[in-house]
């Protein structure tokens, strides 16, 4: 089931406390794992029913240099082939989910692109050098903050 919740603000100095509350809220939707992602103006928090990749697969889930973060709830039934293809395509999985197929995804074609692919439910994905990007079942949301 998982869950999903956030804020962006930059006048909340202590982040931290506000979205781990707002997480033990939805605890009952993801029992397994929780993670964060806060910074300067996000804070970002994920419950997690372990279905795929149950023990290595905690999220959010960053690329290489960190640049780049995925949080994400639902299924992407074609995530397999779509991940060799990013593979070949030279970028480096470090998890069997298809969670971080999303974010190498993102990488490689932009979010439109990949929402062609893909069908994609409560995706929140966070770059640091762009405004935060939100997908509901293939419609994109763009933040600016």
């Amino acid at each position: 089931m998982c869950g999903i919740v956030g804020f962006v603000d930059k006048k909340i100095a202590d982040k931290k406390p506000v979205i781990e509350a707002m997480m033990d809220t939805i605890k009952h939707r993801g029992p397994n794992s929780s993670g964060e992602l806060v910074n300067e103006d996000t804070a970002l928090g994920f419950r997690r029913l372990s279905i795929i990749d149950i023990n290595s697969a905690m999220q959010p889930i960053y690329n290489e240099d960190k640049s780049k973060a995925v949080i994400f709830n639902g299924e992407i039934y074609n995530y397999q082939g779509i991940r060799e293809e990013l593979i070949n395509k030279g970028h480096t999985f470090t998890t069997e989910t298809d969670t971080e197929v999303l974010l190498h995804g993102f990488e490689e074609w932009g979010m439109e692109e990949l929402l062609k692919k893909m069908e994609v439910c409560q995706m929140v994905l966070k770059d640091s050098f762009y405004p935060l990007e939100i997908s509901s079942c293939g419609r994109s949301f763009l933040l600016f903050y």
